[in-house]
């Protein structure tokens, strides 16, 4: 997979990565690595381009986009989705290494 700008380190990803895997639970083993379906949802969201424009060296855009539609979907209108749980763990962790050198 090529190294696209949306990307979140593999670092980071760990972090959020048993929210994601833990959501749903599986029936059968994953055709795509969910660290690659997460960062084709990222490009998606960062560009703005269709579903069907995701680029090929990310999985599938149905399995993508049937991922963005689990993660995404709220179980209350007032609660955060996965998605954006995820999403603001991945923000407040950039902003807290902001300022750090490492």
């Amino acid at each position: 997979m090529k190294n696209y700008p949306s990307n979140t380190t593999r670092q980071q990803f760990e972090l959020i990565r048993p929210a994601l895997e833990n959501f749903r639970k599986r029936t059968k083993p994953r055709k795509y690595d969910l660290y690659e379906v997460f960062c084709a949802v990222l490009y998606v969201l960062k560009t703005g381009c269709q579903w069907r424009q995701v680029p090929g060296d990310f999985p599938e855009w149905r399995s993508v986009y049937n991922y963005y539609k689990i993660w995404s979907t709220k179980a209350e209108p007032t609660a955060d989705s996965l998605l954006e749980q995820v999403l603001k763990k991945l923000s407040l962790l950039g902003e807290l290494t902001k300022d750090v050198q490492l």
